[in-house]
């Protein structure tokens, strides 16, 4: 893609774009098409053409269908073979209407057929939409049919699939409700929006400029939103968004992967539209997204977005005064840590890192004081947590405040 214009799309450009010279190229190149080599026709190549479309004959609507895809060239023929009387009253529906004549049985299939497919490819139309591929055929065709093209064109089009889906209507219903009581249009908005939109690209700057034209309309509140809508935990069972993930108990990296890579996507690949004021404003409105996570929850997404992002994140609370939210922070990337067996140097590093951002000895010393004494907090909080609990819950407490222990120990270690 081209360089970002951030602009109305109003104005019709005067440069040509790509799109008119593939169309331009397709109807001049459609008179010549039977003399187009057969190289991808496979072993229909010895075939003659004539052969080849007696056998099309013998094929369902279902088949010829199929086939169409092989390639470019066995795609022409079947078109030319539609184009045929006989091709066009065997696949195509006559008439639309008297159904119920024993007679017109096939045309019913055929037309039930074509029925299925359309329905695959509306926003509402599957009724199976977890196991349905038209969505995701529907994203490849996107993705085939817009590659180069400048931004203005490419907006243009998630313009039009907007009014064409109602998409924007959608998900001002969802990002207005509370969250889970619309759970079946939450999760075809997440379908619609990564199976067509987000997930066939190639190149990072292609799903980081469409992921920003789905959030850049709304508000930074309805951003992080949409954003747990689109890439947050979803239910194992029935694939709705597991809204209480991130509130009820600690999360898996799994869980977290969806958010974290869409953190990164829009702060790595130098997105003009998201600066990095916007980022930590978005993850801060993400961390009470329905109320506010677990810290161990926040912590582990900032070590999964990567050190620059966790950095930002950290010097932010840093620079604006907010040391007893930083000292706790660390204390729970020790924490992560140490259950996900990831690298306790590395939150050692990030600590001295953030340590830098202070202006003065003074306001260094002061901040390693609150991690020592944020450590000893938590300790006694998880273990009054253990003490007043049930028994599912004392395990579940003795084996965090184990972890909590040995975290202060590794880390510690590193230190020294």
């Amino acid at each position: 893609m081209a360089s970002r214009i951030n602009t109305s799309f109003t104005r019709i450009p005067s440069q040509k774009h790509r799109r008119t010279s593939r169309r331009s190229s397709y109807f001049s190149n459609k008179q010549d098409s039977d003399s187009q080599p057969l190289s991808t026709l496979g072993s229909f190549k010895a075939l003659p053409l004539e052969v080849f479309q007696i056998i099309l004959n013998y094929l369902s609507v279902r088949d010829v269908g199929m086939l169409s895809m092989v390639s470019k060239t066995v795609s022409q023929i079947v078109i030319n073979h539609i184009a045929t009387s006989s091709g066009s009253k065997r696949l195509l529906p006559q008439d639309f209407h008297n159904f119920e004549l024993p007679d017109r049985r096939q045309d019913f299939i055929i037309l039930d057929y074509y029925r299925s497919l359309v329905a695959c490819f509306k926003f509402n139309g599957c009724a199976a939409p977890m196991q349905c591929l038209g969505l995701s055929c529907y994203g490849m065709i996107l993705q085939t049919l817009t590659a180069g093209w400048d931004e203005r064109e490419c907006q243009r089009v998630y313009n039009f699939l907007c009014e064409l889906t109602s998409l924007s209507r959608k998900m001002q219903t969802v990002v207005c409700s509370k969250p889970g009581s619309t759970r079946k249009l939450e999760l075809r908005i997440r379908l619609f929006c990564r199976n067509v939109l987000l997930d066939h690209w190639i190149h990072q700057s292609d799903s980081a400029f469409w992921l920003t034209r789905i959030l850049k309309p709304w508000p930074m509140v309805n951003q992080a939103r949409l954003l747990y809508i689109i890439f947050g935990p979803t239910s194992p069972q029935d694939g709705l968004v597991a809204w209480q993930k991130m509130t009820e108990s600690p999360a898996d990296e799994l869980s977290l992967k969806g958010l974290a890579d869409a953190i990164k996507l829009l702060y790595d690949t130098c997105a003009k539209e998201w600066t990095a004021d916007d980022i930590i404003s978005l993850i801060d409105e993400l961390s009470v997204v329905p109320r506010e996570w677990l810290l161990e929850n926040n912590a582990h997404l900032l070590i999964l977005s990567g050190n620059s992002i966790c950095f930002t994140f950290m010097a932010s609370k840093a620079v604006n005064g907010r040391t007893l939210e930083l000292a706790r922070l660390v204390v729970f990337l020790a924490l992560v840590c140490e259950k996900e067996l990831y690298c306790m140097d590395w939150a050692v590093k990030m600590m001295q890192r953030v340590c830098q951002v202070f202006s003065t000895p003074g306001e260094r010393g002061a901040f390693l004081e609150n991690v020592a004494n944020t450590f000893a907090c938590v300790t006694m909080e998880m273990l009054q947590a253990v003490m007043s609990g049930g028994r599912e819950e004392d395990n579940r407490g003795f084996l965090s405040l184990f972890h909590l222990v040995q975290a202060q120990a590794g880390f510690h270690k590193e230190v020294l």
